[in-house]
């Protein structure tokens, strides 16, 4: 492992995700397929060993380009799920971030914890301005982390998105550099 960042005083780490990790991927997908299937397309895309290493060597090419990132969030030591930027453009000032858990990491606040981090990456270090998260209207608990995130609802896709023979709603959140660096420095001066 080159790196981890420690995501609070549990053990829970952020770590790159990298195509020679497609077993565990795997392994973790196939934990969470049908939890992380209920609202999420990836068990669908990731299958096997094969389709797991194309997704991560897809990410890897996102990252080697500077269009995108995969961290996975690990637990006591397992893959427990991971957020990404599934866009990055740096010119334009823009990214979308998303997320997934399977069941044993629910409920800890991991998801929180690891797209704060990697909204702090896209805004400071990258010089993102804008960073989206883009939802299902019916994803509530994904909604909470937008809302934690201190992101702000910009409006509501009808029907955008057609899933499993159903079309969804899609909401877009937000947050700009200025709001998160000023909730930042609010979260800082509280304590």
């Amino acid at each position: 492992m080159m790196y981890a960042i420690p995501l609070g005083d549990d053990g829970a780490e952020l770590r790159p995700l990298e195509p020679w990790q497609a077993e565990e991927f795997l392994a973790h997908m196939d934990r969470g397929r049908e939890f992380i299937g209920a609202r999420n397309g990836l068990p669908d895309v990731v299958t096997d060993l094969e389709s797991s290493r194309a997704f991560l060597r897809a990410y890897a090419e996102k990252a080697a380009a500077d269009t995108g990132r995969i961290h996975g969030i690990w637990s006591d030591g397992t893959l427990v799920g991971a957020v990404i930027l599934r866009t990055l453009d740096t010119r334009a000032g823009k990214a979308e971030a998303g997320c997934w858990l399977e069941p044993a990491g629910v409920g800890k606040g991991l998801v929180t914890r690891a797209a704060r981090a990697l909204v702090d990456w896209a805004i400071e270090v990258r010089g993102i301005h804008r960073v989206e998260w883009v939802v299902a209207s019916g994803n509530e608990p994904s909604i909470a982390v937008a809302r934690r995130l201190g992101m702000t609802r910009d409006g509501v896709l009808r029907e955008d998105y057609s899933y499993r023979g159903k079309r969804h709603d899609m909401e877009v959140w937000s947050v700009l550099a200025p709001e998160w660096r000023a909730a930042k420095s609010a979260a800082a001066a509280e304590g």
